[in-house]
């Protein structure tokens, strides 16, 4: 069987399983720079310019950096930088099956192998637009210096992008570029912006450089919500392999729903002129109530459930939702504790209507979402989706959320590692070891060996530089943490997560 490529589209025929670009796509000239190869940016952003392209809307392709120094292109190489997007999910009580052959992306460079190349870009005056999506840890302020080869960061290297551009044109106003961050970080436009600001004055450039930035680059808030879990399991990608007649390495597979929020005016719509080709797409002057919604909802409904769900023996959210004592933890950890705490000023009716969509969302049987996945940077995801949200419960409701409780309790059961190689960090459940993918693993692990449980629960949740607030002045909080973590670690995860729901008291010692 060969693999997808340019040549090979020649020989599929499109119909009803299948979408393809016609060959004029290939011509478009080069419009979008991408920071990030991953998933989430293969299955929302470039899917939706994909989908502008087809319509005759956007016409335009993407050069996308790999900044990161692990892995390689070759795989994108391969396929001439071609991969099949499988849409699974229900809309409408209908069942949703689409698969398209998404041709946005004209190029992948590496940033460590090929930064002249990711530099020459910057004399193209077709390119308007930059889109990334780095991770959560992605848009720090680091010592960086932009004449190497390439700058450390990824802010590092935008600067890096932007000088060169603004050399090239002179500080032109129509050379200046939209930036629409995709990181999960409040205000991650603005964010950024200052980041680079201060990173071009500690490389002491000069003034007319920050002028240009200031005044002809736009820096847009933005919000991405699309569950992208990636390359599907080996069983549906040899299905859709044979049913296609070819192989691909890049296949990915999405939810139906999409939500990318931007935030911006008529000049932003403008250079994003792609929001035609779809509703989801939603440019407007503020997107603070998408953000809430997503990111206290979704977001941190998952955040409190992984680790729970995870050592309870379930693999995906999917599996999670078809257990009864499972599904009833995570709908009533949205719907009660956290809807009812969001720290925005949003209807209570809107954010029940957000939460029971995301709880189909959940339920789609295509979406294999799993759970050790979303435990990646646990830590900084529980501070940034769910304190805020624990914290207002208590302005609002002066006691303490129950399951909220739990899930932090799991997600402190979930980093106690018990094997360190030197590197890395390793909990186990059931006799198996799992990674703990956290940069605060290490902290974790001293505290887990060198103290009792009370101890170590009041000395995390008191930690200011891990929550910027001292947890254990919540009256009950930790009392309620201690007491969960205690039955987590006698019995178990998947005991304490069915008793949970139970009438019957469960003594414990």
């Amino acid at each position: 069987m060969n693999t997808l490529s340019h040549a090979r589209l020649h020989s599929i025929k499109p119909s009803a399983s299948i979408t393809i670009s016609a060959e004029a796509i290939f011509r478009l000239p080069e419009k979008v720079l991408q920071f990030g190869t991953g998933a989430l940016l293969r299955g929302l952003p470039d899917y939706l310019i994909d989908k502008a392209n087809r319509q005759g809307i956007f016409n335009g392709r993407i050069v996308v950096v790999k900044s990161m120094d692990t892995g390689d292109v070759s795989d994108f190489e391969k396929q001439d930088n071609l991969y099949t997007l499988c849409i699974r999910g229900i809309e409408d009580n209908q069942p949703v099956e689409e698969n398209i052959i998404c041709s946005a992306i004209s190029r992948v460079l590496s940033a460590k192998e090929q930064w002249p190349a990711v530099l020459a870009c910057a004399g193209n005056p077709a390119m308007q637009i930059i889109i990334s999506n780095t991770t959560e840890v992605g848009i720090q302020l680091v010592e960086d210096t932009i004449g190497l080869n390439p700058p450390v960061s990824f802010p590092g290297k935008l600067l890096a992008f932007l000088f060169e551009r603004y050399k090239i044109f002179g500080g032109s106003r129509e050379s200046g570029m939209v930036i629409v961050p995709a990181e999960l970080i409040p205000d991650n436009g603005k964010k950024l912006e200052s980041i680079i600001l201060e990173l071009a004055f500690r490389n002491d450039l000069d003034e007319g450089f920050l002028d240009w930035i200031e005044k002809h680059n736009h820096f847009c808030n933005s919000l991405v919500d699309r569950i992208v879990p990636g390359k599907p399991d080996a069983r549906f990608k040899a299905e859709m392999e044979r049913q296609l007649g070819y192989r691909d390495e890049l296949m990915t597979m999405s939810e139906v729903y999409c939500l990318w929020a931007i935030e911006g005016d008529k000049e932003i719509k403008s250079a994003l002129s792609f929001y035609q080709a779809d509703e989801g797409v939603k440019i407007e002057p503020s997107i603070d109530t998408y953000r809430e919604l997503k990111l206290r909802l979704l977001n941190g409904t998952h955040t409190l459930s992984c680790g729970l769900a995870f050592l309870a023996g379930f693999s995906t959210v999917k599996e999670a939702m078809q257990h009864k004592a499972a599904a009833a933890f995570i709908s009533n950890l949205m719907l009660t504790d956290l809807a009812a705490a969001i720290p925005h000023q949003i209807p209570e009716k809107t954010a029940q209507r957000f939460g029971m969509r995301v709880l189909d969302r959940f339920r789609n049987p295509y979406i294999e979402h799993q759970w050790i996945s979303i435990t990646l940077q646990y830590t900084s995801k529980m501070k940034m989706r769910n304190i805020p949200t624990l914290l207002n419960y208590y302005r609002v409701f002066h006691c303490v959320p129950e399951y909220i409780a739990l899930g932090f309790a799991a997600y402190l059961f979930f980093m106690k590692a018990v094997k360190n190689d030197g590197v890395k960090y390793y909990g186990e459940v059931n006799g198996q070891m799992y990674l703990i993918g956290d940069d605060q693993a290490g902290y974790f692990y001293e505290k887990w060996n060198s103290l009792n449980t009370e101890e170590f629960t009041t000395e995390v949740l008191g930690n200011k530089a891990l929550w910027d607030i001292d947890l254990t002045r919540l009256p009950g909080f930790a009392a309620q943490v201690t007491e969960k973590l205690k039955l987590l670690l006698s019995k178990g995860a998947l005991f304490t997560l069915t008793s949970f729901f139970s009438k019957t008291a469960i003594a414990y010692k």
